[in-house]
């Protein structure tokens, strides 16, 4: 009970922030949005060429992912500002779990990519999606998953450089393979074998997949259990990193 207390008290100190300046979560909606509106309709004409017979029940899923991925990698920057207005270090003479003050963090970012899911997806029914409901509602649970991993990530990553001069040019490094090796705006299945080849060992590929096959439908197929076991890996991955940085912070 005491932990629960202690994210609680943390989550309501950063949701009270992110309703003072939404700011970040309305940009980090519109490039998935704009995405949808502008390039799912460039897909129509070659949806056919890729095995699927709806465009936006292929491209809402990468979309997704690629919100979970985006939006909660630069959750960190706003810690860099805590840390230095002095706010870690007044949290670290409490005697408060180190865990808990990353996991109340967390669910703050995880509440607000929910959010901007539930909005990515009720357009993609807007503008004509056909997706199976029970595996939309798993694919969003996929990308819940991917985007608390990369959040925590994005903490501990936050703290361990203290600086965006350096997280910003190592986020975009990671994020350009990420994008164009999961196949989330296109499929791998069109590129040269070789790419495909390197596609197989991004983690993030399979979650895509997964998440595609559910939206389409399809629960059984092995790209389900790769892409969950990858997205519960990387999850259980940075929160282990997330937590020993907070610890290392405040020892």
């Amino acid at each position: 009970m005491r932990f629960l207390r202690e994210c609680s008290i943390v989550f309501r100190r950063q949701i009270r922030m992110n309703l003072r300046n939404p700011a970040w979560v309305i940009i980090g909606m519109l490039q998935p949005v704009l995405y949808l509106l502008l390039f799912g309709p460039l897909l129509k004409p070659l949806i056919s060429q890729f095995g699927a017979a709806n465009a936006y029940t292929f491209f809402v899923p990468g979309m997704l992912v690629q919100l979970g991925l985006f939006g909660a990698f630069f959750a960190g920057f706003s810690l860099i500002g805590e840390w230095r207005e002095g706010v870690i270090e007044a949290e670290r003479v409490t005697p408060a779990s180190r865990t808990a003050l990353l996991v109340g963090r967390l669910t703050r970012d995880v509440l607000q990519l929910l959010v901007q899911a539930v909005i990515l997806v009720g357009l993609g029914y807007a503008l004509g999606m056909d997706a199976s409901f029970g595996g939309m509602l798993l694919g969003v649970v996929l990308t819940v998953l991917i985007g608390g991993a990369c959040a925590a990530a994005s903490n501990a990553l936050a703290l361990s450089t203290k600086s965006e001069d350096v997280m910003a040019p190592v986020i975009n490094v990671v994020m350009m393979p990420v994008l164009l090796l999961s196949g989330i705006l296109l499929p791998m299945t069109i590129g040269p074998q070789w790419l495909q080849r390197a596609s197989d060992f991004m983690p993030t590929r399979w979650v895509v997949d997964a998440t595609r096959s559910l939206f389409g439908g399809d629960f059984s197929g092995h790209d389900i259990w790769w892409g969950t076991g990858w997205a519960l890996l990387l999850f259980a991955l940075a929160l282990w990193w997330g937590t020993a940085t907070f610890r290392r912070e405040n020892a």
